[in-house]
């Protein structure tokens, strides 16, 4: 859907109509602010597999996990929208080219806050979970080489 809402921002742009760009900013945003969240619950999960192994069972997973996927950028998007709906807009980069418009944030705070922000967090949490991860597969190995060792003797 992030995808298909970009490719077509530009076009319905064109039209000049402040609700249907306000729209399409508000559609892009939250899709992008989905693919963000679920990159994360995609390293939670790893997480999950990876180094709680046994005796992990969250009741209704999938549930909680659409829940958040769905929800925190739903959270955002109402928020900026509750505070301002103007933030989102049709920004023109050039007065020549009538193609060149397309529906997005037109507040810098709003965009920081709101996407910059998000995706550092979401960065910072992937990048813990990459690291604990890797020294869990590193101490399994160093475990068995010492096993193997071991054995060998």
């Amino acid at each position: 859907m992030l995808n298909m809402v970009f490719l077509t921002n530009s076009w319905l742009s064109s039209f000049n109509h402040p609700g249907l760009c306000i729209t399409m900013a508000t559609l892009l945003h939250y899709f992008l602010l989905a693919a963000f969240t679920w990159m994360c619950l995609e390293s939670v999960h790893f997480y999950f597999a990876l180094v709680k192994v046994f005796n992990v069972y969250v009741p209704k997973y999938i549930l909680k996990c659409c829940i958040a996927g769905w929800g925190m950028p739903a959270i955002v998007i109402i928020l900026v929208l509750t505070i301002n709906k103007d933030f989102y807009g049709n920004g023109s980069h050039s007065e020549s080219n009538p193609y060149s418009n397309f529906c997005w944030i037109q507040d810098n705070v709003v965009f920081y806050i709101s996407v910059v922000a998000y995706f550092f967090l979401i960065f910072l949490t992937n990048t813990a979970m990459f690291i604990t991860v890797l020294h869990q597969i590193h101490s399994m190995k160093t475990r068995t080489q010492k096993r193997s060792r071991f054995w060998k003797r």
